[in-house]
C-alpha cells in the first residue's frame, strides 16, 4: 500500500498547509520518500527558514501570509486540522481538481493495520489511553495517535499490532479512507460551533467516522452521537449507563454499588476502579466494548482496568487524608465536559455533599445548560476568573473568589467527610494560568497545602 500511495504522490505539485507539529511530521514523511513539496504557515517564526532549508534542502517554504498562488497551483494539499480553510478564506483559491487530505487520511491510505478510532466531545483522551494501556497489558503491541501523542505518520510500522486513533471534528473533516475494526462518538455537546457553526453540523462531522468502520460502537444515552447510524448496514454494539441489556454494556446497581456490566452479568464494581464518576464508567464500558470488536477477552481486560490511574487533571482523584474527595478536572475548558463530571460524580453520591469550584475564561460559551445540573446536584459553587461571574449567577449558593488558593480554603471550611469538591471549570485557563495543566496543579498544591496545615 505504501508504494501505491508514493506511486500516486510522485511528481505531483504538493502543498504542506501549516508548519506545526502536524504539518512538519508530512514534511519528514514525504522527504523519507524522496518527495519534495512547498510548505505555507501564515505565521511568521513558527520555524526558521535556515533550519529549515538545511534539514530539506528538497523543499521551498513560506510564512507570514497564506500564499494563494502556491495553494491554487497545488495538485494535493495536507492541510493541518487547526487551520479553518473557510474562515481563512482559502476555499476559492484551491483547484477543483487539488486533493485536500490530512496527514491522518493519508496514514490510512498507507496502513492495513487494525485499527480502532474514537471521537466525541469529552473522554476521548481518556478512553484512547485507557484502552492502549489494556492492549499494551494484553501483551499487544499498541500505537496511539491522531488528536493525541506522536503525529501517525511517524508511527508507521510492520512491527505494530493495532492503531488506537483519537479524531477530532477537525481530523474528520479530511478523513475518508479509514476502515475501522470499530469506531465510537462517546458523546456530542457544544464545542468548535465556530468553526463547525451549528450543532447539527458538528454533529453530522462527528459521526462520519461511523462510515469508516466495520462496528459501530455507540453510546445509547447521546442519541445525537448516533443519530445517523443505519443499524441494517453493520454491526452495532452499545454501552450505557442503564444495564441488563442482553449483549450489550451498561451499569448494574446493587447493594448501593454499581457494577460494570455485560448483558445481566456483572464485571466489576465501579468502586474497585481508580476513575471516578458515571461518566468515567461509561468509558471503561467503551474501551471493553472496542477491545471486545478486536477480540480482546472480556475477562483479560477486566483485570487490567485497575492500574490504569486515568490522565492528569481528568476527574484526577487527589490522595487527602481528611476523607473528602477531592477532584482534579483542570481540564474540563467546556461546559459538556462540566455536566459530565457533575452527574457522573454526583450520581454515586446518596447523603453527601458535592461542591463545584469553576470559572475562567469561557470564550463566549453558553453556560445555561449547567443551571439545571448545579441547582439539582452541587450543594456550594465557588467561583473565578474572567467569566466567573456569570457561572455564579445560575445559583444562589454560589460565592465569587479572587483565586484558586481561596476557592479551595472556602470550600474545605463547607465541606464534611464523604463530600466530594470538584474543580471542573468549564473554562479555558488563560485569563489566570498558563495552561489548563497548570491550574491543575495549583489546585493539587492548594489542598495538599492544606492536609499539612491541618
Amino acid at each position: 500500500m505504501l508504494e501505491r500511495v508514493i506511486a500516486q504522490l510522485k511528481n505531483k505539485q504538493i502543498l504542506v498547509l501549516g508548519a506545526g507539529l502536524t504539518g512538519m511530521s508530512c514534511v519528514r514523511f514525504l522527504t523519507s520518500h524522496q518527495l519534495a513539496c512547498h510548505v505555507n504557515d501564515s505565521r511568521e517564526t513558527i520555524i526558521e527558514n535556515e533550519e529549515f532549508s538545511q534539514k530539506f534542502p528538497a523543499c521551498s517554504l513560506s510564512l507570514g501570509a497564506w500564499d494563494h498562488q502556491k495553494i491554487h497551483e497545488a495538485q494535493i494539499i495536507l492541510v493541518s486540522p487547526g487551520i479553518d480553510l473557510a474562515a481563512e478564506g482559502l476555499i476559492d483559491h484551491i483547484a477543483n481538481d487539488c486533493q485536500v487530505i490530512g496527514d491522518v487520511e493519508l496514514f490510512c491510505q498507507i496502513t492495513d493495520k487494525p485499527i480502532i478510532a474514537v471521537t466525541g466531545s469529552n473522554g476521548k483522551s481518556t478512553l484512547v489511553t485507557l484502552l492502549t494501556h489494556i492492549g499494551t497489558a494484553l501483551g499487544h503491541k499498541v500505537a496511539l495517535g491522531g488528536n493525541i501523542g506522536v503525529p501517525v505518520l511517524e508511527q508507521l510500522s510492520n512491527q505494530i499490532d493495532c492503531y488506537i486513533l483519537e479524531l477530532s471534528s477537525f481530523q474528520l473533516e479530511t478523513l475518508q479512507s479509514m476502515n475501522a475494526v470499530a469506531a465510537s462518538v462517546l458523546n456530542v455537546s457544544d464545542d468548535h460551533l465556530d468553526r463547525h457553526k451549528t450543532l447539527e453540523n458538528y454533529s453530522e462531522i462527528k459521526q462520519r467516522i461511523y462510515q469508516q468502520c466495520e462496528t459501530a460502537v455507540i453510546n445509547r444515552d447521546d442519541p445525537l452521537s448516533f443519530s445517523q447510524v443505519n443499524r441494517q448496514s453493520k454491526p452495532v454494539i452499545s454501552f450505557g449507563s442503564d444495564g441488563g441489556k442482553t449483549g450489550e454494556f451498561g451499569l448494574i446497581h446493587q447493594d448501593s454499588k454499581l457494577y460494570l456490566a455485560l448483558g445481566e452479568e456483572k464485571l466489576v464494581s465501579l468502586e474497585a476502579l481508580p476513575l471516578a464518576g458515571v461518566h468515567n464508567a461509561l468509558n471503561y464500558l467503551a474501551a471493553l466494548a472496542l477491545g471486545h470488536c478486536l477480540g480482546w477477552p472480556i475477562e483479560e481486560m477486566i483485570s487490567h482496568l485497575s492500574s490504569f490511574e486515568g490522565l492528569a487533571h481528568r476527574c484526577q482523584r487527589i490522595a487527602t487524608s481528611d476523607n473528602i474527595t477531592w477532584i482534579n478536572d483542570s481540564k474540563a475548558t467546556n461546559v459538556g465536559a462540566t455536566l459530565a463530571a457533575i452527574n457522573g460524580l454526583s450520581s454515586t453520591l446518596i447523603d453527601n455533599k458535592l461542591i463545584l469550584i469553576a470559572g475562567g475564561d469561557g470564550k463566549g460559551a453558553d453556560f445555561s445548560p449547567l443551571k439545571t445540573a448545579i441547582n439539582n446536584a452541587v450543594s456550594y459553587v465557588f467561583t473565578l476568573g474572567k467569566d466567573g461571574e456569570e457561572i455564579a449567577k445560575l445559583t444562589e449558593n454560589s460565592q465569587q473568589v479572587g483565586s484558586l488558593t481561596e476557592a479551595v480554603s472556602l470550600a474545605k471550611q463547607q465541606a464534611n467527610a464523604g463530600d466530594i469538591v470538584l474543580l471542573s471549570p468549564a473554562c479555558a485557563s488563560i485569563d489566570m494560568f498558563k495552561n489548563f495543566a497548570q491550574r491543575g496543579d495549583m489546585f493539587t498544591d492548594a489542598v495538599i497545602a492544606l492536609q499539612e496545615a491541618s
